[in-house]
């Protein structure tokens, strides 16, 4: 079997171990005589594997019980959508900060439900950046924070979060599960498990119960989170493969020592290509250093014919899914949690090389 090294943003790369467990279990799960693919949602093995994937994210992220762990479909889209839906009421203002791609589609999607207002906007700025925390001046009577953790395409990821008196809900899709941080000021956290988390098809939701009695009538009965609290994520059949997986996942960041672990080995892998990038006159960073991503590197060459050899030379020893973001161009290396340190040497080495050849 010829692994390669896989940068791709999402679907992303997952723990070998992971996939080769599932591996294992695909034909005959626990005994069953049948695929997890195959069981019933409410049926005991199936719930077992979903209570467990609640357990380990409580373990992991402290959350507690005045929260609830909700698993749902549509990816952060979906979300961009429903948290509004649910959280901003008739008459009501909602903040936003505009960081990006991402956060611009959050911001879009707002706006058919209530009345937006943008506190900050970096979205177009070069070198990426994002608002400085402690510049962000809240509006009277918004009822919420919207930020985005990290903007997978622009390469740029909040190092703290504000500090305000309203609730601050986040899109953490892209570095979720990647470092430790105090839940308590979060009144929802969303991600699309397809980058640190699991397959895509499942979509990760943290919210404080008592916000999800907001929400109104007139909402459509399976868009309403109060309605998954209550039905423990099952009022329609959950994306059961990807739970499992998520489990797994799970399982695995438990086992290598939790997030300050993860956390440790990500700003390492990180730094040795921001290392590299910083000492050439050749390859240029795209984001301001005090907020780059340690989840998705962009970088540029001096020329787009460059970065076109650059993707198709990497790409010819293995090292895939290098190729920019089509919306900006260049150069982004995704390396998240289960991203193997090994790997980001043999990127560093091949980066070395075609500066040597080309510079």
């Amino acid at each position: 079997m010829a692994r390669v090294c896989n940068f791709n943003p999402g679907p992303a790369v997952l723990p070998l171990e992971v996939l080769q467990e599932a591996q294992a279990e695909l034909l005959d799960f626990k005994g069953t005589g049948m695929s997890i693919l195959e069981s019933s949602h409410r049926g005991k093995e199936y719930m077992a594997v979903q209570q467990e994937a609640v357990d380990n994210l409580r373990k992991l992220l402290g959350i507690p019980d005045e929260y609830a762990v909700l698993f749902l479909q549509g990816g952060a889209s979906g979300q961009f959508a429903m948290v509004p839906m649910n959280l901003l009421g008739e008459g009501q203002s909602a903040d936003y900060t505009n960081s990006g791609a991402w956060a611009s589609k959050a911001i879009k999607e707002a706006k058919l439900f209530g009345k937006v207002n943008v506190i900050a906007d970096t979205a177009k700025d070069i070198p990426t950046r994002l608002p400085a925390p402690g510049s962000l001046k809240p509006t009277p009577g918004a009822v919420y924070l919207h930020v985005t953790s990290n903007e997978t395409i622009a390469g740029t990821q909040w190092k703290s979060f504000p500090k305000i008196s309203v609730p601050l809900v986040a899109d953490m899709s892209s570095d979720f599960l990647s470092r430790s941080f105090d839940i308590k000021p979060f009144g929802l956290i969303y991600a699309g498990a397809q980058k640190n988390l699991g397959p895509a098809g499942v979509t990760l939701v943290i919210m404080r119960k008592e916000l999800a009695e907001r929400v109104s009538e007139k909402v459509p009965v399976i868009f309403r989170y109060k309605t998954h609290i209550e039905e423990n994520s099952l009022y329609n059949t959950p994306p059961c493969f990807a739970i499992y997986i998520v489990t797994l996942v799970t399982r695995w960041i438990l086992k290598m020592g939790g997030l300050d672990v993860m956390a440790r080995r990500n700003v390492e892998k990180a730094a040795k290509v921001y290392s590299l990038i910083d000492a050439s006159s050749f390859y240029r960073g795209t984001a301001v250093k005090e907020f780059r991503s340690d989840m998705n590197i962009t970088f540029r060459l001096p020329s787009e014919p460059l970065e076109e050899a650059f993707i198709k030379e990497a790409s010819a020893q293995k090292l895939k899914g290098l190729k920019g973001h089509r919306s900006v161009g260049g150069i982004r290396a995704s390396i998240y949690n289960a991203f193997p340190p090994e790997n980001v040497d043999t990127l560093v080495a091949f980066m070395k090389e075609f500066e040597r050849k080309n510079g």
